[in-house]
This record gives C-alpha cells, structure tokens and sequence, in this order.
C-alpha cells in the first residue's frame, strides 16, 4: 500500500511537472521573436501551402486594377474605360513594370476576348469558346472554356456557362519585368485583375520566372482546389467533439489552453430547425483578450445569408475554406471553416444571441501544435457590421482595422468577404464598387467594378444561385414577384481569397459602395474575414511635402530641372462629388435617414502643392535600421500621363548610386471609353478627362538596399513615355514625374514582446 501511495504521489508530481514545462514552453514560445521574415508563398506554391495564410507577408502587395468609371459613376457598368490604345486589337486596361504575380483574372462573360496577355514583352492570344463567334453566343453554347484549355484548366478556371455571368481567371501568372493586359475588343469590356509585387525576391517560396502561354498547371493544386467541399485539415490531429443543448443564451462549448492552430471547425444542425438557428452568433476569443475576434451569425460566418435552401441542393455553399452542405439522409445542415487560426496561449469558442430550447447540435474541433512564433503570424478574424440604412452618398465600411479592438495598428492579410446585399429582393444596389485602402494610402489599392463582379458574378448572375471554391452568390430568389416567403429575398454573396490575398501592414479599410454612386438603401449585413496582429510590419519614417522649401532643404532635396512650386485644387478617386437632383424618386424620409441633400458636395476638392520634372529628382529619407525593406508612397498629379522613372539610392550624398527598379504608374486622369452596341463593331475614341488629379501610388527598395541603414539617399530620374492616347492622338498632357509628397515606411518585424 506504501508503495502505491509513493507511486501515485510521483505520478501526481510528474503530472505537474510536464504541466508546468508545457506552460513554461507555451510562454517562452510567447516571449520569442522570430529576426526574419517568413517565407512568402508565390504562384501555385500560394495554393499548396494554404496552411500559412496566417503567416505575415513583409514586403508584399496587392493591387486590383480594373475598367471602373474614372469619373466616380456607373457609366456603362463601370465596362470599357481604357487607359491608352494601340492598333485596334490592343486596348490597354492594365499596365505594370517590376517583378510579380499576376493571380486574378475576371471579365463579363467573353467580352474583351481575344485578350492579348503580354508578359516581359512576349504577347500571348487567349480566348474562349464564345470569342470565334459572340453575337447570341448565350443562345449558341452550354459549355465555355478558355483557350487553350490545358492551359486554363478548372477549378483554377471558371466561364461564364458555369458561373452564370462572368470569365475567371485564377491562374497565376509571374512577370520578371512587365506585365500589360489589353483587349481585342471594346463592347461591354469590364474587367478587374489582382497582381502582386514583392520587395524581397530571398523570402519567397521560389523564384519568379515569367509565365509562358504552354504552362500546364501542376495537378496537385486542381486535385487540391477540387476537394472544395470537403474536408481538406489534416485529420490525425488532435480534436474536440461534444453534443451541445441549447437550453442557455450563451453556451460556451470549447476552451483550449496551449500553442495551436484551430484546422476545422463545423458544426451539424438539426435540418428542420436550421433557418431558426441561423442567426445565432459564433464568438471566438484568442488568447484571453478583451474583444473577440470573431463575432458573427452563423450564417453569415459560413458564406451564407440564409440557410434556407430553396432549390435543395447538396451545397449551399461549396467553398475551398468554408462550406454549408445539405444532408437529407441524416436530416442534418453542415457548417465547416478550414481557415486556419493559429493562437499562441488559450481560445475559448462561444454561441450566443440563442433563443433557449431543448434543441441540440454537434460540433467538432480539430487542431493541431503551432510552432510559429506571434511575431511572424496573426490571429484570424470575422468582423460583422450591420447597415439597416446606408449613407448616401458614402462607401459602407466594412472593416477598418484603427483602433480596432484596442489596437491602433494591425499587419496581417485581407482573405475575404460574405455579405447581404439586400433583403427585399433588389439586385439593383449590386452596382457598387469595392474599394480597398491599405496602410492610410488615399487611393484605393483594390478598386473593382461592381458588387457582383467582386463575388464572380456578371449581370447580377443572371439573379441565379451558384457556389464555387472561391467565389459565389449561394442565395437569393432570381425574381422578387416569384418569391414565397421572406428569405427567398435574402441576397448574399461571398469572395474567399487564398492566392491573392492582400497583405497589410498597419491597416486596412474594406469599403464597399451601395449601388453604382452610393445611393442605394438596402439593407447590408457583412463579415470581413481577415488575419490581423495588433502589431504594425510597416512604420512611418520620414514624410517629404515637396513645395515646402523649408521641408526640402531638411531632406536636401535637389532636382535641377523641377517647376516652380505650383498649387493643385482637385480630388482623390473615389465616388461623386455631388448629390444629383433627385434620389430615383425615393420617398422623403428614406433620403433624410440617408442623409441626402440634394446638391451638396460628397468629396469636396482640396489643396495640395509640389513640383514636375522631366529631368531627376534626389533626396534624403530616413528608415528604421532594422527593417527588411522599405515603401516609398508618392502623391502626385495624375494629369501627367504613364509616369515612370529609374529609381536608384545610395548609402550618403557622396555614395555610389546602386539601381533598384522601374517605378511606372499607367495612364492618367484621361482615359477613352469604348462601349460600341454591337459585339463586333470597331472601337470607338471617347476621350474623358475626370476632375480627380490627386494619386498615391508605390514604390518598394529592398531589404539588401536597406538593411542596419538609418537614412538613404534616393534619385528618381524620369523616363519619357510620350505615347499617344490612341494612334494619332496625343495626352493633353507631356509625361512628366510628379512629386507632391513622399511619404517613407520601413518594413520591420512586429514586436510582440
């Protein structure tokens, strides 16, 4: 019996022990800090390494480009707004100089084919099945496929037979030098293209090489993509499964204490009590903070607006990281997010908002130990807003990360959106843009063409469901006078996104127009998924007001062959600048809950100064000595056209200057709109010149250019690019480098300590 009690007695001391060397560990792990940059993954690697979606991306950006309306509007469909054109098959919507990715493609049905795809100045033709012979190709053909078809295989692939509307592209496409996408012709020519640009070629999952037309798309990454659907975590890892009653408001249902990243969580529904369950709130807290992270309706977190499944299907929705599938055998609704969510202490999983009954659910846990420390990872997000009545006249604001729980700033990943964009069966708001500020640029990075457009949609899908991996519009009843309750008029829609992320360093803003010019007033409900650490990758340090003669000498500016200083009154690029007359005849008290005033100014024109040459700029910027790389952010007048300059620094006034790139920013605040009626006819030369000059655009030096420096010294040289707006036709403007202010951020590793 003695023998018993010591050895219980040492079983119970070495039970302690490991507890106490496992929170030992977990802490040290919290106190480490990772000195560089994780790997980035690039091209198709950014699809097989899925799992580190989570990861920090130091030094890489994300820019979406497309064919909207310069002039803040909806004209056509923001279809057909070309920066510049060449012969009459090349119509240019996206011009680009640097290394890096292109990884998204969409157009509205075959409209713009044949597309002229030209990477480090080889030109590839790329077609599909309706390009030979578009008039009543809707009536013509059932099944579409891009051309070649090797090339363009599904899933990475989608045409408008299969997405009810619209050509996608999610093929990765690297460039080594340059990158121009135009089209062959102009009727109806929507498009809107993410690419990426990365500082530091030594932190990237492999090296970029230029993308050839013959490139086959490995097979692991369709046979990857393909498993949308089902459930892609590893499966022999640790895991979590209980039965829960619903008998309180709140049930807390799991809380981990350990080092982990959460790889499923799902959820079974009784299928008869479903819809009734669909708006209870998901609420997941990492690591003991204050505010959740993720605070959500069920619904809503899982792609959808309703779980009303009118046609009864097996998926409501059949996305790659989160599905809702239908089990009628079982008589049971699945909920399932693959996202990973990596924390580094405790996470405590929570449904609340319930409406007590003796209901019961399953849920499942999966995770698995996390190595990463805090500084090279981030807590992943779903932030829900309600908008019962828009602003008129302002972006609904999805997300924006300031000050957001607690934090002022947040370097992480921007991975998708799900949202309701009516509920009374209007598919009219759908003409809004989504537009993206990161890291307090006041021009948008991400600028789309429409609602519909984001989520892989064109003509608002047809008013058609359809779930694919990363895109879809999973409910909704195509016309409103066909509909037999209420949540056959719940519209949603949701974008996941995996390879083309959009990385951020100290925020982000997700901002989405309601209706073509932010005049409509339906009723949005959204969740913006997203990867955040309440720590910047990207600090602030050194701003240059060029004009500012004091300013200048501080920074020992010089540029020889620079204008006087001059004075620019004008805009950024956002929506309208006034209310119009009337609000399409909706009724007095919705435009006084809008806030509309007829006439006043939505964003009004300001003040800026600065200076053009079309010689060289140099100067003086300091940086963090410890960053890896450095983003230099330039407001400039867009008046000027296709502005490119060498860029070189040097380590002093006196140091030898060493190249670093090509910075280019195509086109102008003139562009040519080109929507002929029919879909062959010859394009046509609308020049329209918008009132907004004002721009940021970016710059990135590399961390071998910068690292251990405190200051840098810089020189823009310009480079004349005096083409014509169309044959024939000059800018009404000469190139010329603008400077109006420079802003300079070093990329740094978080500090979690």
């Amino acid at each position: 019996m003695k023998n018993y009690r010591m050895t219980k007695k040492m079983r119970m001391i070495g039970s302690i022990i490991l507890l106490l060397f496992s929170y030992l560990q977990t802490n040290a792990q919290q106190q480490q800090q990772q000195t560089t940059p994780p790997v980035i993954p690039v091209g198709l690697d950014a699809y097989l390494m899925w799992d580190q979606l989570p990861t920090q991306r130091i030094g890489a950006r994300a820019y979406m480009r497309s064919t909207y309306d310069r002039r803040g509007g909806n004209e056509s469909a923001d279809a057909s707004h070309f920066l510049f054109m060449e012969d009459e098959a090349h119509n240019v919507t996206l011009d680009v100089a640097g290394k890096g990715v292109l990884y998204f493609v969409r157009t509205n049905h075959w409209h713009g084919s044949p597309w002229r795809y030209t990477v480090d100045g080889n030109t590839y033709t790329i077609t599909e099945t309706a390009t030979a012979d578009p008039v009543d190709a809707k009536g013509k053909f059932k099944k579409t496929t891009f051309i070649p078809e090797k090339s363009f295989p599904e899933p990475l692939t989608f045409t408008w037979s299969t997405t009810k509307g619209a050509d996608l592209m999610w093929v990765p496409m690297p460039f080594e030098r340059s990158f121009q996408l135009a089209y062959g012709r102009t009727r109806y020519g929507t498009g809107y293209y993410i690419y990426h640009h990365y500082a530091n070629e030594e932190y990237l999952s492999q090296p970029i090489k230029a993308w050839t037309i013959n490139q086959i798309p490995d097979k692991k990454v369709l046979d990857l993509i393909n498993l949308a659907g089902a459930d892609i975590a590893p499966k022999n890892i640790k895991k979590q499964t209980g039965t829960l009653k619903l008998d309180k408001a709140t049930v807390e249902f799991a809380h981990i204490q350990s080092a982990a990243s959460i790889r499923a969580l799902k959820f079974s529904l009784p299928l008869d009590k479903a819809i009734d369950m669909e708006r209870i709130r998901l609420r997941i807290t990492w690591d003991n903070r204050q505010h959740a992270s993720i605070d959500a309706p069920l619904c809503l977190f899982f792609g959808a607006g309703t779980l009303y499944n009118r046609e009864q299907n097996e998926f409501l929705v059949k996305g790659f990281p989160i599905n809702i599938r239908f089990d009628y055998n079982r008589n049971k609704v699945e909920l399932a997010c693959y996202y990973p969510m990596p924390f580094f202490k405790s996470a405590r999983f929570e449904l609340y908002g319930i409406t007590p009954s003796d209901t019961k659910i399953d849920y499942e846990i999966r995770y698995e130990p996390y190595a990463l420390p805090p500084n090279s990872s981030s807590y992943f997000h779903a932030t829900y807003k309600d908008f019962p009545v828009p602003e008129a006249g302002k972006d609904l604001i999805l997300l924006d990360t300031k000050n957001t729980e607690g934090a002022t700033d947040w370097s992480g990943n921007f991975v998708g959106t799900s949202f309701i964009f009516t509920h009374d069966g209007n598919l009219g708001t759908l003409e809004g843009d989504p537009r993206f500020f990161f890291d307090d640029s006041l021009t948008p990075q991400a600028y789309g063409t429409g609602t519909e457009e984001w989520c892989g949609g064109g003509d608002y899908w047809g008013g058609l469901n359809m779930t694919l991996p990363f895109a879809g519009h999973p409910c909704g009843i195509p016309k409103r006078e066909d509909a037999k309750n209420k949540y056959d008029l719940i519209h949603s829609a949701y974008r996941f996104l995996i390879a083309d992320l959009m990385p951020f360093g100290k925020r982000a803003m997700i901002c989405l127009e309601h209706g073509g010019e932010n005049l409509s007033y339906e009723h949005y409900e959204t969740v913006t998924y997203w990867y955040g650490l309440p720590k910047p990758s990207l600090i602030l340090t050194d701003e240059i007001n060029i004009g500012n003669e004091e300013n200048e000498r501080a920074h020992k500016y010089v540029s020889p062959q620079a204008s006087d200083m001059i004075t620019i009154v004008s805009r950024y690029e956002l929506g309208i600048d006034v209310f119009p007359k009337d609000i399409w005849g909706k009724g007095l008290d919705t435009a006084k809950m809008m806030g509309y005033v007829s006439g006043k100014e939505v964003y009004p024109a300001h003040q800026e100064t600065g200076r053009y040459t079309r010689g060289s700029s140099e100067f003086t910027v300091k940086l963090n000595p410890d960053n890896y790389g450095a983003l230099i952010r330039r407001t400039l007048d867009y008046s000027f056209p296709n502005q490119k300059a060498e860029v070189y620094v040097a380590d002093g006034e006196s140091g030898d200057w060493r190249y670093v790139g090509i910075w280019y920013l195509a086109g102008s605040n003139t562009c040519i709109y080109s929507d002929p009626r029919g879909e062959l006819d010859k394009r046509l030369y609308n020049v329209q010149t918008s009132n907004r000059r004002f721009r940021d655009d970016e710059f990135m030096i590399p961390a071998k250019l910068t690292k251990g420096k405190t200051s840098l010294r810089i020189k823009v040289k310009h480079i004349a690019e005096d083409r014509d707006l169309y044959p024939g036709m000059p800018y009404p403007k000469k190139s010329a480098w603008s400077e109006l202010r420079y802003k300079v951020y070093s990329y740094v590793m978080p500090d979690c300590k």
